[in-house]
């Protein structure tokens, strides 16, 4: 399986993350894609290329003009005001100070455009995004023009917290929603997106909660335990045109792999019912039973039944880097999903 990858991602590097009560180092951090690397190159599962030259005028079409700008300048504005950490939210427009006033301020810009107060932007975070991006859509270019039946975009940060105009959860542009639409430029009527990152993907299920071109399907934590709390439910199922097109299974702490499959394979119903032109899976693989942000219990083994199945399906499928933070076991799990797929 080819993987598009590029050492830029190396610019998101920030220093801080709000967690526990305490300032830490990001759980979100350059390491995790040196050991994804060093297993593709160990197992020899295929050629790793830089992304191609594309044009990111895609973007356009998943985020608001006004959130794109906001990320092209808060850095700047942030130093510019003298600050001297990373930048950081501290106040949002919460129910009681419900405005659409935009500030001009930079503190409040951060907390109109953040979903949650962990991620700070600091100097380099938006230029390893949009590289992410040029990796997604890559990929996607080279599936369906070499006719693959898979590949991986090895992707950070990575993107399924964005949502058409908030960054979050470590992402800033949706890798996956931009890699859905480059599907449909390049003709495909439909898609589906399958979310198999522990966390909710709130940002890819808010940009297609309405359409019925793409059908967004998530097996995460429940969000009344788990990161991003606030959607995630059973009960969310579309809207207007999108109505029956939203899926999300949410499942309680402690879940071993027999019930997180018994959901994994209502997914795969689902896809088969929508038979679609693609397949993008969001690839975290924080459903591990060490990883320390997480609280499914899958084995590093259980990664490998988990391609098998998805191969299985014979449609053109696209692998977007997600999550995943126990670091020392992120090349083996990710690469035994993609194995799992190739060796079918």
């Amino acid at each position: 399986m080819k993987t598009f990858f590029s050492e830029k991602h190396k610019l998101r590097d920030a220093n801080t993350e709000l967690y526990g009560g305490e300032l830490v180092k990001p759980f979100e951090r350059p390491q995790r894609l040196d050991f994804i690397v060093d297993e593709i190159k160990t197992r020899g599962l295929g050629e790793i290329l830089n992304p191609n030259k594309v044009n990111l005028n895609i973007i356009g079409k998943v985020h608001d003009q006004d959130y794109i700008k906001f990320l092209d300048n808060a850095w700047n504005e942030w130093t510019k005001e003298g600050f001297k950490g990373e930048a950081i939210p501290t106040v949002w427009p919460s129910r009681s100070m419900n405005s659409e006033k935009i500030p001009t301020f930079i503190e409040g810009k951060l907390g109109y455009y953040s979903l949650a107060g962990e991620t700070s932007i600091s100097n380099g975070s938006i230029e390893a995004a949009y590289e992410a991006v040029r990796v997604a859509i890559s990929a996607v270019d080279t599936l369906v023009k070499d006719k693959l039946s898979g590949i991986f975009a090895l992707c950070r940060p990575p993107g399924h917290h964005a949502s058409k105009n908030q960054y979050g959860g470590y992402c800033f542009f949706n890798n996956a929603a931009i890699a859905a639409e480059r599907f449909k430029e390049l003709g495909a009527k439909k898609i589906f997106i399958l979310d198999i990152d522990f966390h909710h993907g709130n940002g890819t299920q808010s940009i297609f909660y309405d359409k019925s071109d793409v059908f967004y399907a998530s097996l995460h934590g429940d969000p009344m335990f788990a990161f991003p709390h606030f959607l995630g439910h059973s009960d969310e199922r579309g809207s207007g045109n999108g109505e029956g097109y939203n899926s999300n299974f949410p499942m309680p702490p402690g879940t071993k792999f027999q019930i997180w499959l018994e959901a994994f394979d209502n997914s795969i119903k689902e896809i088969k019912k929508f038979k679609p032109d693609a397949l993008v899976i969001s690839l975290g693989v924080d459903a591990y039973e060490k990883d320390p942000i997480s609280f499914f219990k899958l084995k590093s083994n259980n990664f490998i039944d988990i391609g098998r199945k998805l191969s299985k399906l014979s449609i053109p499928t696209l692998f977007v880097m997600e999550g995943g933070y126990s670091i020392k076991e992120i090349g083996v799990n990710t690469i035994n999903t993609l194995e799992g797929f190739e060796n079918g």
